[in-house]
């Protein structure tokens, strides 16, 4: 592999999280047709466990009313990704 670079199957995805105004992706790739419940439980266990690069560890993070967006691979962004994010744009309450 050059570069480093993980090849991603078409049912696996990017998962990106943004949490207290900072954002990073999972290092894993998840199923892109992975549950809600189940994107939830990976990105809180990531965030507490300090896991996820661009986000700070935090024992109190919850994503239980943020919103995921799915969003197919594309040419110019050719695998699927994930996004877990607040209701509202750009994090603001």
């Amino acid at each position: 592999m050059e570069n480093n670079v993980i090849p991603i199957n078409q049912d696996q995805a990017r998962l990106g999280v943004t949490w207290s105004g900072q954002y990073g992706e999972l290092p894993d790739l998840v199923f892109y047709n992975s549950a809600d419940g189940d994107i939830r439980q990976f990105a809180t266990e990531a965030v507490r466990g300090g896991s996820i690069p661009g986000i700070q560890s935090d024992q109190t993070v919850s994503f239980q009313d943020f919103v995921i967006e799915r969003f197919p691979s594309t040419v110019d962004r050719p695998y699927n990704l994930l996004q877990l994010r607040p209701k509202t744009p750009f994090g603001v309450w």
